[in-house]
């Protein structure tokens, strides 16, 4: 089943009348399709839209199969240093695709395939109570920085690297490491080319925030033996859907164009992302980064200060509806909400009866516990729709290394064709580089 997008609850005919889009804009935005589209294409050719073309990578597919078996029965974790968009993109990988708690499963049920750490931040306590619990001479340590040179990573990475040395000594500890970052410069890929550390490159034209298809999220996601053809065979779909030239037909062009009209004509500045499954729920965080990052800013394409951008949330279904959907429903009309909703797991776990069940929990034996997960889908989506709330639903068949990667890059090409639709530039974060200056700068003055 491909990537299903509906948006009906977008528009004010399908809720109150009153709140959501206005019909109207179904032709007007239809109209402006064909100039949106056309930068796309000509921006994509320039260069800028560099993520586009990460689903056909036969080359990297093929080096990193090899090498992951290479590494059979030499490690028992993987422990991942990166930050941002060098971790994000692994964790959601390894939340949809591996089953719930995969690092507390014996080696046996995990087949010798490794657990995976990751180190996202350079809390010392997070830091040490991670190397104390790992065995480091059973750790493969994948080190990930674009530049080469983020602080955060670099820091841990000299950490871990002594602790790896103190293990297994100065040589071997070379063996431990597996290199993410530029072909050519930084720091990182000076150590990886001076000591011969093996080493993957990220594409320069590929943004942070935009490179789990990547060696960024394809290295963990390979020595963790899930299915990279397929990831990338998904997401190469979601580019090919991406390309129908009709904003009715091209359900990633009209994602970005409604989530930016609701803000501009409806004051919807915060969008929230809610998957129906536990498996989607590190990718609503991947998601946050994402859609943060690439559209709040200060500027306009011409320069001129705008300070746009919206809020986006992550919520999980239906844990959620015990937390924040009483201000989704009752709150302020300043939100979208996108439910996703997972097609596969409708007739799973029938729940059992017993003779001492009250008589006002009959409803439950015999429905299966994901029919109950879908109905609470419905009915909080029937909820907020009663109420005037917008929202529009994306339905996957299932949660596999396809869909999962038509997933991550429908909502890659939503946030480059947003760009357009808000008129900013989503590839560069020069609010995150000021912080990076301030704080190289806070390091350098005494007390620190």
């Amino acid at each position: 089943m491909t990537l299903r997008y509906d948006d009906t609850f977008m528009f004010r005919d399908a809720l109150d009348q009153v709140h959501g889009l206005d019909p109207a804009l179904h032709a007007t935005l239809g109209a402006r399709f064909a100039d949106v589209r056309a930068e796309v294409a000509r921006r994509t050719a320039g260069g800028d839209y560099g993520f586009m073309k990460l689903g056909d990578q036969p080359a990297l597919v093929r080096r990193l199969q090899q090498w992951r078996t290479s590494l059979h029965g030499r490690f028992d974790h993987l422990l991942v240093l990166g930050i941002g968009g060098s971790a994000l993109g692994a964790k959601a990988l390894l939340n949809a695709l591996k089953p719930p708690a995969w690092n507390e499963w014996s080696a046996q049920h995990r087949n010798g395939v490794p657990t995976l750490t990751l180190l996202e931040n350079v809390d010392p306590i997070t830091v040490h109570e991670t190397l104390q619990r790992l065995d480091p001479r059973r750790t493969l340590v994948n080190v990930i920085s674009k530049s080469g040179g983020t602080a955060e990573t670099l820091a841990q990475y000299l950490v871990v690297r002594q602790w790896l040395e103190h293990a297994v000594g100065e040589a071997a500890a070379r063996q431990h490491l597996v290199i993410t970052t530029d072909p050519d410069k930084g720091a990182l890929r000076a150590i990886a080319r001076d000591e011969q550390i093996t080493a993957f490159d990220v594409p320069p034209d590929v943004g942070g925030r935009f490179s789990v298809l990547t060696a960024v999220g394809l290295v963990p996601a390979a020595v963790l033996d899930m299915d990279i053809a397929a990831l990338l065979a998904g997401a190469a779909a979601a580019v090919r859907d991406a390309d129908a030239t009709e904003l009715a037909a091209n359900a990633a062009a009209r994602y970005a164009a409604l989530q930016w009209q609701a803000q501009a004509s409806r004051a919807a500045n915060v969008h929230v992302v809610m998957p129906y499954s536990d498996r989607l729920k590190e990718f609503a965080e991947w998601y946050r980064q994402l859609w943060a990052e690439s559209l709040g800013k200060k500027v306009d394409r011409a320069g001129r200060e705008a300070n746009r951008g919206p809020t986006p949330v992550g919520a999980v279904g239906a844990t959620d509806q015990h937390s924040q959907v009483q201000l989704f429903i009752a709150g302020p009309f300043d939100k979208t909400i996108t439910f996703i909703r997972v097609m596969d797991t409708a007739d799973m776990l029938v729940i059992p009866s017993r003779p001492e069940l009250p008589a006002e929990l009959a409803y439950l034996p015999g429905k299966s516990m994901g029919a109950l997960l879908d109905a609470e889908l419905h009915a909080t989506r029937e909820a907020l729709r009663s109420q005037g709330r917008m929202s529009s639903t994306l339905e996957l068949g299932t949660v596999d290394a396809f869909h999962l990667g038509q997933l991550m890059m429908f909502f890659q090409v939503a946030t480059g064709y947003a760009g357009v639709w808000y008129d900013v530039n989503p590839f560069d974060q020069p609010g995150v580089e000021l912080g990076k200056v301030l704080t190289f700068k806070a390091m350098g003055r005494a007390g620190y």
